[in-house]
């Protein structure tokens, strides 16, 4: 996948943002909205060995970006068990959960820390971003019922797929209540 932009001279460019090989291609379930509607859309239909080249224009994917979404907050928010700034979860460009107000957990990237705050960004990394996919279906199959159950009713544990340490959830830090 590319992004489209312009530089500092505004001349356009496109910068590769996310590359699958035959070797690690992505691997989705169509139509279980695993992926952007319009990809979808642009995908439906194809057959194994179909070579496809298209545009997700940004109000179709991301969005625009917000600068509302770009939030200075207090420092004491990313304190560990010990009560001290969590440094090796919480660094510019890490992405870290984070709970609304109506307690949905949201993944925000830290965009600075300060020394008495951190400055985190809840804008989609490609948010104002044009798409351009470029590729080839290698294989289509039918999911399985256990892959569905998964897609349909993602780890019970609040899907940190077994990764969680404390996502917030119930599943406790190793996640053993998780159905993987």
């Amino acid at each position: 996948m590319f992004i489209n932009g312009e530089d500092e001279n505004g001349n356009r460019r496109e910068e590769l943002m996310e590359q699958a090989t035959a070797k690690r291609p992505l691997v989705y379930c169509h139509g279980e909205g695993m992926m952007l509607p319009k990809f979808e859309e642009a995908l439906e239909g194809l057959e194994a060995g179909a070579k496809f080249d298209f545009w997700i224009m940004h109000e179709d994917a991301y969005g625009d970006y917000d600068e509302a979404g770009v939030m200075e907050l207090d420092k004491k928010m990313f304190y560990n068990g010990d009560n001290e700034f969590d440094s090796d979860r919480v660094y510019e460009g890490a992405i870290v959960p984070m709970r609304t107000t109506d307690g949905q957990i949201v993944n925000a990237q830290v965009a600075h820390v300060g020394i008495k705050t951190v400055t985190i960004d809840l804008n989609h990394p490609f948010a104002g971003e044009d798409l351009h996919f470029v590729g080839e279906v290698l294989a289509i199959r039918s999911a399985d019922p256990k892959e569905l159950e998964a897609i349909r009713n993602p780890h019970k544990c609040g899907g940190c797929h077994g990764n969680c340490g404390d996502c917030g959830s119930d599943c406790g830090s190793n996640c053993n209540n998780c159905e993987k």
